[in-house]
């Protein structure tokens, strides 16, 4: 489903290139989950933007679904994420001016997979029936938290990725939500991609990797 192979991504800077990703090797198969996790400032969210075709790699290839991102131009890679993907970020990215209900459909329906009794199910198991009608500056974070998620499974996509999908929260609401994305994983069947530095967070999934000085290797968790 994901395929990076030996990757480099480097940017920039006063004193010359910053390398941020030193040929990364990465597959992640249909269904499977995998935790990137490694500190701030290391390359993971670089390496999810890469996954997403929101940038490009310096030299190497990203395949997505079989397909080189790197083939593509911005409208198809556009089309991909509408298409294969489902984003989750830390910030929850809704539309302000559309309420709860049009904000869970909004991905579903650009990607025209728009399924009524899917979305209803989904409002149910997000804890949001019944709030279809406000907007997202109505609820707390940890709803607009589940409501992104529940945004980005809409579609049911493929490969779902999710960049610190729980940072914003306080534990307890982290720990709901992070079940609860994991439960709606499972049973969409969709790969899922999460970057995050708590090893917490990271010990549910099937598989974990730590990024440090631009490589992939094992991670421990807790």
């Amino acid at each position: 489903m994901l395929e990076l192979r030996q990757v480099h991504k480097a940017y920039a800077t006063p004193q010359g290139p910053l390398g941020v990703l030193n040929g990364i090797d990465l597959t992640l198969e249909a269904g499977e989950s995998l935790a990137l996790m490694g500190e701030s400032g290391c390359g993971k969210s670089t390496l999810l933007h890469l996954a997403a075709g929101l940038d490009l790699p310096d030299r190497g290839e990203v395949r997505v679904a079989g397909q080189p991102i790197s083939s593509l131009d911005d409208t198809g890679r556009a089309r991909l994420r509408r298409e294969t993907l489902g984003l989750v970020f830390q910030q929850f990215h809704l539309v302000p001016s559309l309420n709860v209900f049009d904000n869970l459909c909004l991905q579903a329906r650009l990607a025209g997979r728009s399924d009524a009794a899917w979305s209803a199910q989904l409002m149910q198991r997000l804890g949001l029936e019944g709030l279809e009608k406000r907007y997202p500056e109505q609820l707390s974070g940890g709803q607009q938290q589940r409501l992104a998620i529940g945004r980005a499974l809409a579609p049911r996509p493929a490969l779902l990725l999710a960049d610190e999908p729980t940072g914003n929260l306080d534990e307890t609401t982290a720990d709901e939500v992070l079940a609860l994305l994991l439960e709606l994983v499972h049973d969409t069947g969709s790969a899922l991609l999460m970057v995050t530095h708590s090893p917490h967070v990271a010990a549910p999934l099937a598989r974990c990797l730590q990024l440090s000085h631009g490589r992939l290797g094992r991670a421990l968790t807790t």
